[in-house]
């Protein structure tokens, strides 16, 4: 499948398993390219971001690592098909949606205003990469509904929590304390901030949950090896 088709499809929710066992180098590539453009897009006005997020190489290693995650993290379901290379090709793609949070707002509306609209931007580009993350692990791996569900959050909340790490916990308290000037990416530090909260009371349910899967994955293996060999 062409690469403008294969983005398209995937976006809409309407790529199919046997287009996701089909992804190429080229279409890596292309996602590689938008994942570089749009993470520059995304903190080229941004005086608190660093360089490698201005250079847009932050989003790029991002991709990496969090294929990596859910690779392994599906790894011991033992999914016909699951490799790392069409996790980061599908990961890759979903950066376009991105786009969206790079729109300058702040140089045609105040201040406040752009502050809301980038927490709306943030939440949209949000949730629809959360939709996708869900609808390429249903199409793809065809587990239960409650393993993908618990696969979908886990490494979204892991990253989320993981956050505290680039120190933006310090953003939104300079923030709240109007101790630096006001950005237009305020608010969404804030958004990322309450996010953090959620997420690390999330993570201990959802590791109990991934635990129970694995459980009954291997053991309806089990069943139905004993079944065949019987």
């Amino acid at each position: 499948m062409t690469l403008l088709p294969t983005i398209t499809q995937l976006l809409r929710f309407r790529l199919d398993r046997d287009a996701m066992l089909g992804f190429t180098p080229r279409h890596f590539l292309a996602g590689l390219l938008g994942t570089w453009i749009v993470g520059m897009g995304r903190y080229w006005d941004d005086p608190g971001a660093s360089l490698l997020q201005h250079l847009g190489l932050g989003s790029v290693i991002y991709i990496f690592a969090l294929s990596a995650l859910i690779w392994l993290m599906v790894l011991p379901f033992r999914v016909e098909g699951w490799r790392y290379d069409r996790v980061l090709t599908f990961v890759s793609l979903t950066s376009f949606p991105a786009a969206l949070y790079a729109i300058p707002v702040e140089r045609f509306v105040p201040m406040k205003v752009a502050i809301e609209m980038n927490v709306w931007f943030l939440a949209v580009v949000a949730l629809w990469r959360l939709a996708l993350l869900l609808y390429f692990l249903r199409v793809f791996t065809r587990l239960r509904f409650f393993d993908i569900v618990t696969l979908t959050l886990l490494p979204v909340c892991g990253i989320i929590a993981a956050l505290t790490a680039l120190n933006l916990h310090r953003v939104v308290f300079d923030t709240m304390g109007g101790l630096h000037e006001p950005s237009a990416h305020d608010g969404a530090y804030l958004v990322l901030f309450f996010l953090t909260l959620i997420a690390s009371v999330l993570v201990i349910p959802l590791l109990i949950a991934y635990g129970v899967g694995i459980y009954l994955r291997r053991k309806q293996h089990t069943s139905g090896n004993s079944e065949r060999g019987g």
